[in-house]
């Protein structure tokens, strides 16, 4: 493990370059992938360079500091290591593979960060008051609007989550959704599509 702390830079690389076309240069991330999980160190820096670029980029967006989001980067590129022997190609592609882990890395920093704050917080009130009847109405009607869209995201492909997480949770217009997974635009489009009328019929259900 140490061995691969030192081979992730400590400072974000530029932006991966596309070599290829799509489905190559995920053909050949599936083999590098499949080498990283023997434990080939050179096969996994190969990865870095491919995508590491794209995983800071999403990261960043979901994340304010940079310094933060710098270490939740190297995070993500030292769980792919240790899952690499766990990828399934059938399931979905590399680079939105480590786009996945990349998001639910930012998003459980950015709330462990809420969390610690609203922690500080209620822990520096002398005498807290209680919330008026309205406001802690509201505040479970979020609660629960929130958990019936987890719960909707989660009846969705990986795909169709990912592209929709991307889209409309961390900001990315179509077209760079599409670059950062390794996709046609349509392919994109497509995804959407489908996944937005799912949430809406999911939705719908459970009102």
């Amino acid at each position: 493990m140490a061995q691969v702390e030192q081979a992730i830079p400590a400072q974000p690389p530029r932006r991966a370059q596309d070599a290829g076309g799509a489905a190559d240069g995920e053909h050949r991330l599936v083999a590098l992938l499949q080498r990283t999980a023997l434990g080939e160190l050179a096969a996994f820096e190969e990865v870095y360079r491919e995508l590491s670029g794209p995983v800071f980029g999403l990261v960043r967006r979901v994340m304010l500091d940079r310094a933060q989001a710098e270490e939740v980067t190297q995070e993500v590129f030292t769980e792919l290591w240790r899952l690499a022997a766990r990828f399934d190609p059938d399931r979905g592609g590399v680079r939105a593979w480590a786009l996945t882990l990349a998001h639910r890395r930012a998003v459980d920093r950015v709330r462990s960060e809420q969390s610690a704050s609203a922690r500080m917080e209620v822990a520096g009130r002398l005498a807290p008051e209680s919330s008026a009847p309205d406001d802690v109405a509201e505040q479970v009607e979020h609660r629960l609007e929130r958990e019936k869209v987890r719960r909707c995201l989660r009846r969705l492909t990986e795909q169709q989550r990912e592209t929709v997480r991307l889209t409309y949770y961390t900001g990315y217009t179509q077209r760079e959704a599409a670059e950062l997974l390794g996709v046609p635009l349509t392919t994109v489009k497509g995804r959407l599509r489908d996944g937005l009328i799912r949430l809406r019929d999911c939705l719908g259900v459970m009102v």
